[in-house]
């Protein structure tokens, strides 16, 4: 690769001579077979374009130039098959036409044997060759300052007198190349200059838009990345922000999740070593002029919800193991003298037996991995109020399970989940549900710390008597600081043959029952999530709120 750079840069020093003078007599002392071609060049030994004919497909590169590859073993037996072959048949030897090279522009075509290379020149887009020149001495700045000046230079040549030819896949590739030398103030600045959001009144679904939208989500997120890993929270949850506004604008544009393939992965993935070094007081945060969450992980969250989900396994993969590092089961409570103590957000989860609590629970945990609660064939098995700890410290188990006194603090995201038994199919007596019914209403109208209040409603049948019985009690008894959330589980039922694209849905008459059963019993402004823990359908959306408990 290193090689390939070296020659595309002596590729573009060679073209830019006859125009820029100096700049490419600079380019060209660095490299020695750039300097012996300048050499000849200069001597008019060579003039035309007949000896800058490219001819090797692999690496594109004027074969003129440098030596030439030994075939390998394979390559050279493949080779005398092919004469041999030729030559029973009795064919006759063709001669090879030479390849094309074209760099964005329909000119090259025209060039013919006679052109000279004042023609080559202005056949080949000026922009493109100035923004290879400084994509390959940025790559090679390690080499000393001169391939930065050189960068510099190509860089503000382009900007100032090749505008109109600028392409937004050149911009992002400086950019790219500016923020691996930690230039991160010039990237910045080209990504505002040539990257920046098209004007107001102009097609924001144009090809031309789309692309440069595109591009400018690429830059962002390689400015996130850059600084997570740098251990730079306060950067890093900016270009979050910057994610976050862009997102919007991304759907207005038209761009699918499989047309930008964002690097969310790797951003989490750096958040998380991030987070770690903060937990650790590796690093300070001393800057008070943006908000910094609980876990900066969830910035980079809030930037996916804002985009076209892509939904994938190894993001939330990722996304979980960040935002929950332990989890364990803490206490079963038949009442509120059964809850732990007070001392972080919860969030309940709430629906009739057999609609998929516990299994909606392990989902947003992580994909295939040791399941948090219990998950049983048989409706109603939750008998109690189970509460697990999320992000609790290290040994909490020990505190639990034998009572020893384990030293530490949670972490400052920590919070707790509630699955709370299913009403309806339960095998219990009628006193036993009555009991229940006061405990949650008691629970929902004391508990400080509950943020987060989750409606489970099965998406194949929409609301039955149970759920309207737990609307109505959430409209009398719920907080104003209290979020009720109605989820429509096992969305993918109500799909044949649910895939990567088609996910799940619910009836237009299901959705109907529940808005009409919503306002009702005055909880009609609740959003409303479709869910399929066997698709993973609505785990972003599920996080999102969770993020209210794990703040509090």
């Amino acid at each position: 690769m290193r090689s390939n750079r070296i020659n595309s840069v002596v590729a573009v020093a060679l073209a830019l001579n006859y125009n820029v003078g100096d700049f490419s007599v600079t380019a060209f002392s660095l490299f020695p077979r750039g300097t012996s071609y300048l050499n000849s060049l200069h001597s008019g030994s060579i003039s035309s374009t007949s000896e800058l004919t490219f001819t090797n497909k692999s690496l594109r590169q004027p074969t003129n130039l440098f030596s030439t590859k030994k075939l390998s073993r394979p390559e050279r037996k493949a080779l005398e098959r092919e004469k041999k072959a030729a030559t029973q048949n009795g064919a006759k030897k063709k001669k090879r036409a030479p390849k094309k090279f074209e760099l964005h522009s329909n000119n090259v075509s025209e060039l013919t044997i006679n052109s000279t290379a004042d023609d080559v020149v202005k056949a080949i887009k000026r922009g493109s060759l100035l923004a290879r020149l400084a994509v390959a001495a940025l790559h090679m700045s390690n080499d000393g300052a001169a391939t930065c000046e050189i960068a510099t230079r190509a860089i503000n040549l382009r900007r100032t007198e090749y505008r109109s030819s600028m392409l937004p896949m050149e911009s992002a590739a400086i950019v790219r190349g500016l923020l691996r030398i930690s230039n991160v103030t010039d990237a910045h600045n080209i990504l505002e200059d040539e990257l920046s959001l098209p004007m107001e009144g102009t097609p924001i679904d144009s090809p031309e838009a789309q692309d440069k939208i595109k591009h400018r989500a690429y830059c962002i997120s390689s400015l996130a990345s850059r600084h997570f890993y740098e251990l730079e929270p306060v950067l890093a949850v900016k270009a979050c922000n910057m994610l976050t506004e862009l997102g919007p604008k991304v759907r207005l544009s038209g761009l699918t999740a499989e047309d930008l393939n964002m690097p969310w992965a790797r951003i989490i993935q750096g958040a998380a070593q991030c987070e770690s070094a903060r937990r650790d007081d590796s690093i300070e945060v001393d800057d008070s002029s943006i908000e910094i969450p609980c876990n900066v992980v969830y910035s980079v969250l809030t930037a996916m919800t804002s985009f076209p989900s892509q939904n994938d396994d190894e993001t939330y993969e990722a996304l979980s193991n960040a935002l929950v590092r332990r989890c364990l089961f803490v206490t079963g409570a038949v009442s509120m003298e059964g809850c732990p103590k007070e001392d972080r957000g919860e969030v309940v989860f709430i629906g009739r037996s057999n609609v998929g609590k516990s299994s909606l629970v392990n989902m947003v945990r992580v994909t295939n991995r040791k399941s948090l609660a219990y998950t049983s064939k048989r409706p109603g098995k939750t008998q109690q109020f189970n509460f697990f700890a999320v992000n609790d410290k290290p040994g909490k188990e020990k505190e639990i399970k034998y009572g020893d006194f384990v030293p530490g603090d949670k972490d400052p995201d920590s919070f707790n989940i509630l699955d709370v038994p299913g009403f309806g199919f339960a095998k219990v007596p009628q006193e036993q549900r009555k009991a229940w019914s006061d405990f949650l209403a008691q629970y929902i109208t004391t508990r400080k710390k509950l943020r987060v209040i989750f409606h489970l409603i099965d998406g194949r049948h929409g609301p039955i008597d149970e759920d309207s019985n737990i609307m109505k009690q959430v409209g009398e008894t719920k907080p104003d600081g209290v979020k009720y959330v109605i989820v429509l589980t096992k969305a993918d039922k109500n799909v044949k043959g649910p895939n990567s694209t088609n996910t799940g849905k619910v009836t237009k008459d299901v959705l109907e029952r529940v808005r009409k059963a919503a306002q009702l019993n005055n909880v009609g402004s609740a959003p409303i999530l479709l869910t399929s823990a066997e698709t993973k359908l609505g785990r972003d959306d599920i996080w999102r709120y969770m993020r209210n408990a794990a703040e509090a």
